[in-house]
């Protein structure tokens, strides 16, 4: 990680991923922890799906802020984003400020049209989402 220099990206996007295949080991790792709080103070935009909001919370940038997560009616997720300061909303999509989390892996399109609304304008993002089939 060292290699990377974080000041040549415009947004962090970060996939949810399964507890038994390790993602909250990576997730919650110090290392990351320093490039979402990065991002963060940046106010670079950050884009998480599902239960990746979990280590914006974990970071501690969600405190007193709109957030959702992963929200299957059997899921503790919802309550673990809460334990962590953050004001849980049970949508699909919350953004607050240049913070986007979501609800499930259903979002992940929508997760990305709103970041490249962030990153470009309005108008781009119509168009690409209709040359993409998606208008």
């Amino acid at each position: 990680m060292h290699e990377i220099a974080l000041e040549d990206f415009d947004a962090l996007a970060i996939p949810g991923g399964f507890e038994e295949a390790g993602f909250y080991d990576d997730a919650f790792s110090e290392a990351f922890q320093q490039v979402i709080r990065h991002f963060n103070e940046h106010k670079k935009p950050i884009a998480t799906i599902c239960v990746a909001s979990l280590a914006l919370g974990h970071s501690g940038i969600l405190q007193n802020k709109m957030a959702t997560t992963y929200n299957h009616p059997t899921s503790k997720r919802l309550g673990q984003l809460q334990s962590y300061g953050a004001e849980v909303i049970n949508e699909r999509i919350v953004r607050t400020e240049h913070i986007i989390t979501s609800s499930n892996p259903g979002t992940a399109f929508d997760v990305a049209f709103h970041l490249l609304e962030m990153l470009t304008s309005t108008p781009n993002t119509l168009k690409v989402k209709e040359l993409m089939g998606f208008k």
